[in-house]
């Protein structure tokens, strides 16, 4: 008998291989879900590794592996994972894409890691939503797919009930992420010390966050990228940013979003964001100097911005962050690794 999934609960966890899988990204899922660790605090997850038929299946890196589940164990999961395979190659199977959005339609979250993306993307899944895969592969899942909104340079995306990870260790990044977001920072932390890793990555441990001031082939919006880097605490209006790039309003504005993939008031925010993060990591600063440092005036609109892209509270994140960094074995994590 099936199981529905309760919303904004995240115990019951399957993940899907096909032929020729890579072991890395389905080691990360049997890392953070499949292992007991009730001792430390940590919630015991239901976990179940799921093919579509009977028999081994053989990883890129020469060995074997015999799952104990077919896709039906899909239908009690409240969280599906898909990890890269021959399956991302071309249409999924009839099976597999009833079975995913029968889990969108029960409340339940579909995760790809890695170019597993693609094969959420042959299922229909994406359509009319954001999602990130490995850089190598993101123009080309833009190209094939023209209906869903590609965000190339960032470790992960969470759109809904849908979530993707860029390459490799970025479904460390996602997994932690969507563990914190149903359980709290401090299982999230507990798992991250560990497996010796940081809770948070430079560019990381955000539903949706753009790699800091990307290189621009025009030099002028180079230029003023930089220079609204430099002016986060101050007011910055579209006009006199403009100014800084030589154009009217209306063309920085066009420019602007085709050069980055957002607009000039998204790509402010998340800078802002981004920012306030550093400075709740490495500095002592109360949040309402925070705020102001960054440009967002007021410790409640911080709050506001940060609840939305980080999905969690800046006291929340600082305390979690250098929670993590106390233990020795995660100290030693060099910084961005």
């Amino acid at each position: 008998m099936s199981r529905q999934s309760a919303p904004g609960r995240l115990r019951d966890v399957a993940v899907v291989v096909g032929d020729a899988f890579s072991a890395f990204e389905f080691s990360v899922a049997c890392e953070v879900f499949g292992i007991d660790r009730r001792e430390e605090g940590v919630p015991r997850f239901d976990f179940a590794v799921c093919t579509e038929h009977a028999g081994p299946v053989r990883t890129q890196q020469g060995f074997s592996l015999t799952a104990d589940h077919r896709f039906d164990r899909l239908e009690s999961a409240d969280l599906v994972i898909v990890t890269p395979s021959r399956l991302n190659l071309g249409p999924s199977s009839p099976e597999l894409t009833e079975r995913l959005h029968a889990a969108l339609e029960r409340g339940a979250t579909v995760a790809s890691f890695c170019s597993a993306a693609f094969t959420l993307a042959h299922a229909g899944l994406l359509d009319g939503h954001r999602a990130t895969t490995h850089y190598k592969h993101a123009a080309e899942l833009a190209r094939r797919f023209p209906l869903v909104q590609v965000v190339p340079d960032v470790l992960y995306v969470e759109d809904g009930q849908l979530a993707t990870s860029a390459g490799t260790a970025a479904g460390i990044d996602l997994s932690l992420h969507l563990v914190r977001r149903h359980h709290g920072s401090a299982v999230a932390t507990a798992i991250a010390r560990r497996m010796v890793v940081p809770p948070h990555r430079d560019g990381g441990q955000a539903q949706y966050v753009e790699a800091p001031v990307r290189p621009c082939a025009d030099e002028s919006l180079q230029r003023a990228l930089e220079w609204a880097s430099a002016h986060l605490d101050s007011d910055v209006d579209v006009s006199a940013w403009a100014r800084q790039a030589a154009m009217s309003a209306r063309t920085f504005a066009r420019r602007f979003r085709a050069e980055t993939g957002v607009t000039p008031h998204r790509w402010l925010l998340e800078q802002r964001v981004a920012a306030a993060r550093l400075l709740l990591e490495e500095g002592d600063e109360s949040v309402d100097e925070v705020a102001r440092r960054c440009g967002f005036g007021s410790a409640a609109t911080l709050r506001q911005h940060f609840l939305r892209l980080v999905g969690t509270t800046p006291t929340s994140y600082r305390r979690a962050y250098r929670g993590a960094r106390a233990p020795e074995a995660v100290r030693l994590v060099p910084a961005g690794a």
